[in-house]
């Protein structure tokens, strides 16, 4: 019987992760320079990765979903980033939307919104971060004034994944801009119907190129007040309330990333020729290895301790942080640590070692800074 890569895992989990890898094997990974080009995926890989179960694994299947758990999502995470695949935004559409929706939106909006993010109909994003606001979510500008039966926004957004391409994003808004964080509310924005609605730059980034991230201009933005996801004025709660499972997310990514990192050095070092043997056969070749793996393996006893909490609905957000601040800071001293061991090689962009390195330093800023992450921790002590 073949080991189970995962204590969280069982035989079905083992093959959605089986048949993830074969899908973006083929489908994802021959085009990442292409779609790192272009600075965003074909749109028509959504629909391909919708038709054989790759979205929103968790979401029930009267909601269009697969039925599984969290963990089947999670499966999928790691095999993508475990190819070093990075370019679909399935974090965002799947990791973090889909959750949203099935934990706030009322019976009618699960029904008209996720059957269409499980098809790949509809690509879907969440915009948090403004110009002026990151971490500190209190600080959003961004306004949707009451109308009768509608909201009318104005703002602006910045860095949001899967922007350009989104067909439905979940939008952060002040409705009560005297009232601090019990003004802040979430409001579901369909662009393809939204007069106002605006897709600025696609913007350049260090790593992860291929995945399209973009400003968003909201103006006098229409949308029903049926919209609403949840209660207005509890928006902030909400986001507080999954940002345990976001930093959980980026943790997984961590862990595979930092795994398949290592797993690659190895198999170079051995192969590699230099002083009259193999790379590996250095001492200190095989220390630096030594060490990594460790490293890497404490990393994922760890992150995979987190998931087991998580999907029995025990994990606070203060291990949350734990998890993501610890993995996402293994990553990058892992990744560098083999990447040195490639020599020029690891330079170079053709080594899934370079797309690595840059890829990996976004997870220290995004789902909370890791100097947010301590924070968090620290007030907890």
């Amino acid at each position: 019987m073949r080991k189970r890569r995962f204590s969280w895992a069982d035989d079905d989990i083992e093959a959605l992760h089986d048949m993830a890898t074969a899908f973006f094997h083929k489908e994802l990974l021959p085009h990442e320079e292409r779609f790192a080009a272009q600075k965003h995926v074909d749109r028509d890989l959504w629909w391909k990765a919708g038709e054989v179960g790759l979205l929103c694994a968790a979401v029930p299947e009267e909601y269009g979903g697969g039925g599984g758990t969290h963990a089947h999502d999670f499966a999928i995470f790691d095999a993508q980033y475990r190819l070093g695949a990075s370019s679909l935004g399935l974090i965002a559409h799947t990791g973090l939307v889909s959750p949203y929706l099935t934990t706030y939106g009322t019976e009618e909006q699960k029904r008209r919104w996720l059957p269409r993010m499980a098809r790949g109909e509809y690509v879907a994003g969440i915009a948090m971060t403004e110009p002026g606001a990151g971490s500190d979510l209190k600080m959003l500008r961004t306004t949707a004034r009451r109308d009768g039966d509608s909201y009318v926004i104005n703002g602006a957004k910045t860095f949001i994944s899967n922007g350009a391409l989104a067909d439905l994003l979940i939008v952060a808004v002040k409705t009560d801009p005297a009232a601090g964080p019990r003004g802040i509310s979430l409001v579901v924005v369909e662009t393809k119907d939204a007069p106002g609605f605006s897709v600025g730059r696609t913007l350049d980034k260090v790593g992860m190129r291929g995945q399209d991230t973009a400003e968003l201009f909201f103006d006098d933005v229409r949308v029903p007040a049926d919209n609403m996801l949840g209660d207005e004025g509890s928006g902030f709660g909400y986001l507080m309330k999954q940002l345990a499972h976001e930093r959980l997310v980026v943790a997984v990514v961590a862990a595979a990333d930092t795994e398949a990192a290592v797993s690659e050095a190895v198999d170079y070092t051995k192969q590699r020729q230099a002083f009259g043997g193999s790379l590996f056969d250095l001492q200190n070749t095989r220390f630096e290895l030594a060490e990594c793996r460790t490293l890497a393996e404490v990393s994922r006893t760890f992150v995979d301790r987190c998931v087991e909490e998580h999907l029995v609905d025990e994990l606070d957000g203060v291990t949350a942080s734990m998890a993501k601040a610890f993995s996402t800071d293994v990553q990058g001293q892992v990744i560098d640590r083999c990447l040195q061991l490639f020599g020029g090689y690891g330079y170079m962009l053709e080594y899934p070692i370079a797309r690595r390195f840059i890829d990996a330093r976004i997870q220290r800023i995004y789902g909370g800074a890791n100097e947010i992450m301590k924070e968090l921790i620290a007030r907890s002590l």
